[in-house]
């Protein structure tokens, strides 16, 4: 308030002292608990416990995923294995290769947004060479950071960019992968919530609401880099997150890729698949999550055991038969091509100096 006689102030009608005192008294109390609460974790919480926990989930998850496998090769009749891959037909062969080359299209278009982000100039065919084969490398042989970061920092080095540049890309890259995963998870929770509970054996209506949780998620990180510039640090780099423009063309791209990639494996199997694209897709997605979890090389085990429990058929050997070929259609192929691409790159890159080493000798002769 101000001196005797003078008039009140606006700010003192509409925030009295007594009710400043009081929210400033529940903000320190609320503060003073949560700092109580990181004190009592950090002092009874051994150091590296989250990773050690995390580590035994996953050898859980392995584990568990391990035993299906095992119960489900107890059950397969190896005949009825080779008679469902026979079974399979070229068109539905053809059509797998078609949507996994579009996947990894789509799988391009990360590391072309993550460059514009980091505001370099890279052509696309170095782009288009260094994110197919660090996604068909890391997919296969597993530990993304460190394969795919080192392929990438093998190709995007003779443009100039530095590591650290190209560890901020990797990570964009996969905040791009992320998004689309939680997104299209999300909408198939919501859309297939009834469908789902029938294999995930979860109710309905729980279904239905981690569906909502998941894109609200989605939505409220589109909405907070959409405020302000961003940054975080991940695993000691700092980072600026791309903006809403960005941030959008992240889901539909990651979002195109995870379908495509699904629709892959969809397309091989059998006729009688007994549940529809969008439904399958959620599953798909799902396996894919479990598959990152366990951290075993692109997933394998884990996501074979996840799709074989969740994929309704009339025999095992049918969806496993589809898994076979997946594998060796969206994995040890791009895998090969990968290895074949970079190695007649540096070939290339070998016979460049060469040839301009010969001529500089001849020109210096005479």
């Amino acid at each position: 308030m101000g001196e005797e006689g003078d008039p009140p102030k606006i700010g003192d009608l509409l925030s009295p002292p007594a009710v400043k005192d009081e929210t400033v008294t529940v903000a320190r109390s609320r503060a003073g608990r949560s700092g109580r609460l990181l004190e009592f974790v950090r002092r009874y919480l051994p150091p590296g416990a989250g990773k050690i926990l995390g580590g035994l989930a996953s050898l859980a998850l392995f584990a568990l995923a391990g035993f299906i496998l095992a119960q489900v090769f107890s059950n397969i009749r190896f005949a009825d294995l080779r008679a469902a891959m026979a079974a399979t037909s070229g068109e539905q062969i053809l059509g797998a290769m078609l949507l996994a080359a579009l996947s990894y299209l789509a799988l391009t278009g990360y590391d072309a947004l993550a460059l514009r982000q980091l505001r370099a100039r890279v052509p696309y065919r170095i782009t288009s060479l260094a994110s197919f084969t660090s996604y068909a490398i890391s997919f296969t042989l597993g530990f993304p950071l460190i394969t795919a970061g080192s392929v990438r920092f093998w190709v995007y080095s003779r443009v100039g960019l530095s590591a650290a540049k190209v560890a901020s890309l990797t990570l964009i890259a996969g905040v791009t992968f992320w998004l689309g995963m939680t997104a299209v998870v999300g909408a198939g929770l919501v859309a297939r919530a009834g469908a789902i509970a029938g294999i995930d054996h979860v109710p309905t209506a729980l279904n239905w609401l981690l569906g909502v949780m998941a894109l609200a998620g989605v939505v409220g990180y589109i909405v907070w880099v959409s405020m302000a510039r961003r940054r975080v640090r991940i695993r000691g780099f700092r980072l600026e997150l791309p903006g809403l423009g960005l941030t959008l063309g992240q889901m539909v791209l990651g979002a195109a890729d995870l379908c495509c990639a699904a629709g892959a494996l969809f397309a091989l199997l059998a006729p009688e698949r007994g549940l529809d694209f969008f439904t399958f897709v959620s599953i798909y997605v799902f396996a894919c999550i479990l598959g990152v979890i366990s951290h075993a090389p692109g997933g394998i085990g884990v996501f074979e055991a996840t799709m074989l429990h969740a994929v309704p058929a009339h025999s095992q050997e049918s969806v496993l038969a589809s898994l076979l070929l997946f594998r060796v259609i969206y994995y040890l192929v791009p895998f090969v091509l990968a290895l074949a691409l970079l190695g007649a790159d540096e070939g290339s890159r070998r016979w460049s100096d060469l040839r301009e080493a010969i001529l500089k000798s001849i020109e210096n002769r005479e």
